[in-house]
């Protein structure tokens, strides 16, 4: 849960930027496994759900505005 504290910390600007910046990161990382060179598969999961997270939190500051 710690990481959703840090995430519903950051501004409606900073959680569009970092949405951009980890859809970017993981495109590499798929570009990677197309490849065969990516050393930790386990962070293309890791960004997906941090990715979502931001989503939700996203989408519960649309509800409640």
């Amino acid at each position: 849960m710690e990481k959703m504290k840090e995430i519903r910390d950051l501004s409606d600007a900073e959680l569009i930027k970092q949405v951009d910046t980890l859809k970017e990161e993981l495109f590499d990382l798929r570009f990677k496994q197309a490849t065969g060179v990516l050393e930790n598969p386990a962070r293309i999961r890791e960004i997906r759900k941090t990715i979502a997270r931001i989503k939700t939190v996203q989408t519960e500051r649309l509800n409640k505005a």
